[in-house]
């Protein structure tokens, strides 16, 4: 749900993908590395590669994974499933579940949860035809549904967040030094947006700000990092705008609310959940290219629940 670019941790066996580079060389080279296209077919076929060798891949090039009382658990299907094909999305909603159907892929990894809360509790959905259906729809295809979250987090710099750099083109403004604190070219806060918009399709932004205000230091926090954490580095770190996934209205807002009446040249962009995490989903198909070759793996944009007017 929250992203951070942490430093990079500077570990031969951190990534394979990362390689034997230095700090900022092998930052640089992941980051450079483009994203294969929405449907990539590879070459190589993986013999009976099963869910669970999968898992277990990705889980060894982060150190202490899998976690204590991690979310990153299968919600359907089973360790032993012989793989097909493979979707990444966000959210895995009936609808990518459809998708995933007719182009033959049978393990789902999603970042976010399935059943409608964090933990992917299900006791209180036992009777919920909502539930069911989508339950059933995954039972009868036998397809594997296991979230990515606490662990694609844990990569250093985080996974969530090189995707989104990657999205935006802002690769080379990334610092582990300053992390997720970028300086980018100075730019008004209305030219911002529209950059944002534009390279993340995004129809509509909610933002507190001077249009005209010029923003250079930007503090990005993807998903949803929570209130505390938002204000804490926005007090300390001293960015021009946070640019985030989605906040407590009556926490984040009413501070930038306040520190632009004290005289504070602050502002706040939110991008929605969806918007700032889904680039998260894109990166796990450059790492399915380069560790898994030979199973076709399918990126799918779940879409905006929410639409506007």
């Amino acid at each position: 749900m929250n992203s951070n670019l942490s430093p990079i941790n500077h570990n031969p066996n951190r990534r394979k993908f990362i390689g034997q580079l230095g700090l900022v060389a092998g930052a640089a080279a992941l980051l450079s590395t483009p994203f294969a296209a929405d449907a990539v077919t590879l070459t190589r076929p993986e013999d009976n590669m099963t869910v669970g060798q999968i898992i277990d891949l990705f889980m060894k090039q982060v150190p202490g994974a899998p976690f204590p009382n991690t979310v990153d658990t299968l919600k359907s299907g089973n360790r032993d499933i012989v793989v097909t094909g493979i979707v990444t999305t966000m959210f895995a909603t009936i609808g990518v579940i459809e998708k995933a159907i007719s182009l033959g892929a049978n393990f789902i990894i999603a970042h976010e949860p399935t059943f409608y809360n964090h933990a992917d509790e299900t006791t209180w959905l036992a009777n919920d035809d909502v539930y069911q259906y989508k339950k059933q729809l995954l039972d009868k295809h036998n397809i594997a549904v296991w979230r990515n979250h606490d662990t694609i987090h844990s990569l250093k710099p985080d996974g969530v967040g090189l995707g989104l750099l990657k999205q935006l083109d802002w690769v080379n403004y990334y610092k582990p030094e300053t992390g997720n604190l970028l300086s980018i070219p100075a730019t008004s806060l209305s030219s911002l947006i529209d950059t944002l918009k534009k390279k993340l399709k995004i129809e509509k932004v909610r933002y507190i700000g001077n249009p005209a205000q010029s923003c250079q230091k930007v503090l990005l926090l993807p998903g949803a990092a929570g209130g505390k954490r938002q204000i804490t580095e926005m007090s300390t770190k001293k960015p021009d705008v946070l640019i985030c996934g989605e906040i407590s209205e009556w926490e984040t807002a009413e501070y930038v609310r306040d520190a632009q009446a004290k005289g504070d040249k602050l502002s706040l962009i939110v991008l929605g959940h969806i918007a700032s995490e889904e680039p998260g989903s894109e990166f796990m198909i450059g790492w399915l290219q380069q560790n898994v070759p030979g199973i076709k793996a399918t990126h799918i944009h779940p879409g905006n629940s929410l639409s506007f007017m």
